[in-house]
């Protein structure tokens, strides 16, 4: 006889992970080193102490230890939130009469309402550690920028975030967040720094991309004396501390024997995905157990599905090293979708190598269709979606339909980053049937890959 499984799988206080899994440990080819885009050279601990705080360079530089230990510190905090739910999504599965099981990990049960606060209390932490006055930083969504502004506040650290201009203006509400945590909030591209005027300059009217603001943060960085940058998405050392979320999730399956066949996340720059199946990645790669990985894009910023496997620029303002990565170019300034957080040029090294090893696919969708996904769900599940975990429903619901189709008995996971509650424009603009749907043309791709730079 099945076991039942309970609605919400929780772990115990004693089961909570004191370890982050790092997936480059168990990787056989290593993702392609980040390079001085002035010597060409791999770049060392010590030009990345100039950018970030020394302890997060030397994470982002770890392709060896498949352990770190989480400080006490950071194990206490995570305790205020963690861990997050496992769910089993009966009222789904009964609505779309599917053979399917579908679990959901949900990491909108904390004030910044997102995943993001796993990485920015880790980051706070660091720079509190090391003695520094504040951390600057790039949001797109808004749902970093919130995150790192309260873990700012916790450590009493200075907070200064660049956020995307068209988010800025569609997502007030998220402002205000961060700004009542204390965090300096600047629309960007924005005449406060030199690669912002000089981007405004060439892109007049721009509603902005995290690109541009990355490079903001960057500068305001780099020439203010006990600062420090950090990075919600796309690093390696992101990925690290988000492994949190996949830990939690196999643990609560290996508590109830759950075998998820197929586990799907939205992908914009990687801390989301990476962090949610990087444990369970790590098994395929030993061969203890084989998993089918979806990773989920916008069609209008189709990094994975349409993008170019090169060295890029992580910054529309190249002043950042070089990555390996899909990228569309440094140069391209996706549509002012609603989905902010997927709107970055590349794609986290680590899950770039693993796309092109074959070892995940990727799918890219449409607006609407993703805000059809999220309103069934939240009309079943009753939680309303972001935009960008919206994508992954999309993606869990197709292939629980066709499970449908089939009468297979697959289990699908997936991760619910956050809430929606501060996307409140973008479902208004759904729900009065004046969204559209963008897709950039061949031709809109081909002056991104222009600019891709030459390396040897």
């Amino acid at each position: 006889m099945e076991q039942k499984i309970p609605y919400k799988i929780y772990l115990s206080e004693d089961e909570l992970p004191k370890q982050w899994y790092n997936v480059r440990a168990d990787m056989k080819t290593k993702p392609a080193p980040l390079l001085n885009p002035g010597t060409g050279k791999p770049v060392t601990l010590e030009e990345l102490s100039q950018i970030f705080c020394t302890e997060l360079a030397k994470q982002e530089l770890n392709n060896d230890d498949a352990y770190i230990d989480i400080p006490q510190e950071i194990q206490n905090f995570y305790k205020m939130y963690r861990p997050s739910p496992l769910t089993r999504a009966y009222f789904l599965e009964k609505a779309l009469g599917t053979p399917a099981k579908i679990y959901y990990k949900f990491e909108g049960n904390n004030t910044s309402g997102s995943h993001k606060l796993n990485s920015s209390i880790a980051q706070a932490y660091y720079a509190r550690q090391q003695g520094l006055k504040g951390v600057t930083t790039e949001t797109g969504a808004g749902q970093w920028g919130t995150a790192l502004a309260m873990a700012c506040s916790y450590f009493g650290l200075d907070c200064k975030v660049f956020m995307v201009k068209c988010s800025y203006e569609q997502k007030p509400f998220r402002r205000e967040v961060m700004r009542t945590y204390g965090a300096d909030v600047t629309p960007s591209p924005s005449d406060t720094t030199e690669v912002g005027r000089k981007i405004l300059e060439e892109f007049p009217g721009t509603s902005g991309s995290l690109g541009c603001a990355i490079s903001e943060a960057v500068e305001c960085a780099v020439s203010h004396e006990g600062y420090r940058y950090v990075l919600g998405s796309v690093l390696s050392q992101v990925l690290l501390h988000q492994s949190i979320i996949g830990l939690e999730s196999m643990a609560a399956c290996d508590k109830y024997g759950i075998k998820p066949d197929i586990i799907i996340g939205c992908a914009g720059g990687g801390s989301n995905l990476g962090g949610l199946i990087s444990p369970f990645m790590g098994r395929k790669l030993r061969g203890e157990a084989d998993y089918q990985f979806i990773a989920v894009e916008p069609a209008s910023c189709p990094s994975l599905t349409r993008g170019k496997y090169a060295y890029d620029f992580c910054d529309t303002g190249k002043v950042c090293p070089l990555a390996k990565m899909y990228t569309l170019g440094s140069g391209f300034i996706p549509s002012p979708n609603h989905a902010g957080g997927l709107r970055y040029h590349g794609m986290s090294s680590v899950l770039s190598e693993l796309y092109h090893e074959g070892l995940m696919e990727a799918r890219s969708v449409e607006q609407t269709a993703v805000f059809a996904a999220a309103q069934q769900f939240a009309r079943i599940e009753g939680t309303l979606p972001a935009p960008e975990s919206s994508h992954a429903i999309r993606v869990a619901i197709d292939e629980a339909l066709k499970c449908k189709e089939t009468g297979e008995e697959k289990t699908i996971l997936f991760g619910l980053t956050g809430t929606g509650y501060f996307d409140m424009t973008a479902y208004q603009k759904f729900n009065d049937g004046v969204m559209s749907d963008y897709i950039p043309t061949d031709e809109d791709l081909a002056k991104g890959f222009a600019g891709l730079p030459e390396v040897k």
